[in-house]
């Protein structure tokens, strides 16, 4: 298996990480299509993960007054497990150290809190809701 994760800059590229995100959130779990994507994906780094050149996974950085927040992970089922969620993860977290930012911090959909503890996150706060699924606060320090 061979994988990859680059920064979707093309307009195709992101398409691939609107699609998974799509299928991931919208399709998979009943998130509102109109709450999916928003005005953040036009300042966000998109990050888009491929298995043997199929795109299977994205993520987001968010970055504003030296904080940075990672959003809309997200893998498709038959590529959970296979150890590309990580390589995004960290693909997003090398971005916020290029722009000097030392700590970050996401909005974890609670059964995957044990991937982000895994890598090194640590919650913080109380459990939440968010597009109708449970949510914990959790951040790292860079």
């Amino acid at each position: 298996m061979n994988i990859k994760i680059i920064e979707a800059k093309e307009s195709k590229q992101i398409i691939n990480c609107f699609d998974i995100r799509t299928k991931v959130f919208v399709e998979e779990q009943g998130v509102p299509a109109e709450e999916e994507l928003d005005k953040l994906d036009d300042v966000s780094v998109h990050a888009l993960g491929f298995v043997d050149n199929h795109p299977v996974a994205t993520g987001r950085l968010i970055t504003a007054n030296n904080k940075a927040k990672i959003g809309r992970m997200a893998v498709l089922p038959e590529f959970r497990r296979s150890g590309i969620g990580g390589k995004v993860l960290d693909f997003l977290e090398k971005k916020a150290l290029e722009k000097e930012i030392f700590e970050i911090s996401l909005h974890a959909q609670e059964y995957v809190k044990q991937f982000y503890i895994n890598h090194r996150y640590q919650q913080r706060g109380n459990i939440f809701y968010e597009a109708g699924i449970k949510h914990i606060e959790m951040y790292k320090k860079l």
